[in-house]
């Protein structure tokens, strides 16, 4: 493992970045050239021999990735330096006949797509991982808070009461849904020769295809995808859908965390010091993840608007214009999964601070439950609770105060009105909610799990 980047701890957490990294792309590179040689033994038309040959050539300890680097911008990919090492190598070994045989019937971008589909795949596998379990720390708090009231917001401003496990519940279940997206991406193997006919393999093309993608766990296409970009696009987009996820919960994280809301923290000693103030405990891993997620709609764009300009059978720019801003947003939505599991994992509610939010409005976050209890008992409900509303803002006065003396030549008692303010009784059905989407849960967990 190479040494971190300086910025890599903040913005590149969690295992996707070595998936992404060069070593891994290297060795990508060298499992697809392997693997298509080992295809074409398969399909008949390459003796196993000078496959093997091949395969064991394609190690990254017999190239020089610096070299691969450096000789790139003469080709503009690594794919021909990398085939022309290979070859080197063979050739130093007495294996003329496996050094012509090295890249036989494929263009460079077979070998580059092709690969890029691998590292995808793994990078995809850990960004998956990091979200399940930022997924499984929220539903475990939705279990833990289930019954605890909450003032809900909408707009920033209190609204009506939620519970705290309902709200986890909501980050868990934006979490899965991200992390199912994930699961229906299906990468697939290129093969296709210089302009996608295959014509280099003699008709054997599609018999070497398929043995290609049975090699590496990939899916096979009927067509070469050269510039049809929707397999980029759509893993482009799912990672996009990740970051929405991220940033939706990290953003409440961080919102909950202020000082004068107070009701969570992250309980990591040692982290969210300040250079200046002693004092300050910030929730780095909710500021981190949501660093991620701002990040990543910028990087879905580039890769959509590369993948949407590549012309007739081979593109001159956008292909090349694909590589860093997939890595980086495969990178970014990676971080931003590890630092909010991270978050997540280590967060504390402070149930003293969410109860002191729901007293903070005096009331006022029951007035929508007033006008209901108040329906068919006086006349126009919904005015009189809103000018008690006003007259409570504007005067300080307590709201069930206000109301009692609205309500003086009724039969509404004080003890009705306080039930009525009462915010552990009026949280709707957000228990029931709870229970309904841990059971679903728990159910298509026990479906995924091999029988």
């Amino acid at each position: 493992m190479t040494a971190p980047g300086l910025f890599d701890e903040i913005l590149a957490r969690g295992a996707a970045r070595e998936a992404v990294s060069d070593a891994a792309w290297l060795a990508a590179l060298l499992e697809t050239e392997a693997a298509l040689a080992l295809a074409a033994a398969d399909a008949g038309v390459l003796a196993p021999a000078v496959a093997e040959a091949v395969g064991r050539a394609c190690a990254p300890d017999r190239v020089d990735p610096g070299a691969i680097a450096t000789e790139a911008a003469a080709s503009g990919n690594p794919v021909v330096p990398l085939v022309a090492a290979l070859r080197g190598v063979l050739r130093a070994d007495g294996a003329d006949e496996a050094a012509a045989a090295v890249h036989r019937g494929a263009t460079s971008q077979d070998v580059m797509d092709t690969a890029s589909m691998l590292v995808a795949t793994r990078a995809v596998a850990a960004v998956t991982a990091d979200l399940s379990a930022a997924a499984d720390a929220a539903a475990a708090l939705a279990a833990r808070y289930r019954d605890t009231p909450a003032a809900g917001r909408t707009l920033l401003q209190q609204a009506a009461p939620v519970t705290v496990g309902l709200r986890a519940a909501g980050w868990a279940a934006g979490l899965d849904a991200a992390v199912a997206a994930l699961r229906t991406w299906r990468p697939a193997v290129q093969l296709g020769g210089a302009v996608g006919t295959l014509a280099a393999f003699a008709g054997d093309g599609r018999a070497v295809r398929a043995a290609f993608a049975r090699r590496l766990g990939l899916e096979e296409p009927t067509l070469a995808w050269h510039t049809e970009r929707g397999r980029v696009a759509e893993l482009a987009t799912v990672l996009g859908r990740v970051g929405v996820a991220v940033g939706s919960v990290a953003t409440d994280l961080v919102l909950l965390a202020q000082t004068e809301v107070g009701e969570v923290r992250e309980d990591v000693p040692g982290r969210g010091g300040s250079s200046t103030l002693p004092h300050k405990r910030n929730p780095v891993g909710a500021v981190s993840a949501r660093a991620a997620a701002v990040a990543t709609p910028g990087l879905v764009a580039a890769v959509l608007t590369a993948a949407s300009g590549h012309e007739y059978e081979r593109a001159a720019g956008p292909w090349h214009a694909e590589w860093v801003p997939l890595r980086e947003l495969v990178r970014t939505t990676g971080s931003g999964a590890a630092w909010l599991a991270d978050s997540l994992s280590h967060l504390v509610v402070d149930q003293d601070a969410v109860r002191t939010a729901l007293d903070v409005t005096g009331g006022l976050l029951l007035a929508e439950n007033v006008t209901t209890v108040l329906r068919g008992r006086v006349d126009d409900p919904k005015a009189l609770v809103t000018e008690a509303a006003s007259t409570a803002l504007d005067s300080g006065r307590p709201f069930a105060d206000v109301l009692a003396d609205a309500l003086s030549g009724t039969d509404v008692s004080r003890a009705e009105i306080d039930a009525a303010l009462d915010p552990a009784a009026h949280t709707g059905e957000s228990a029931a909610l709870v229970d309904a989407f841990l059971a679903a849960r728990h159910a298509a967990r026990h479906q995924e799990e091999p029988t």
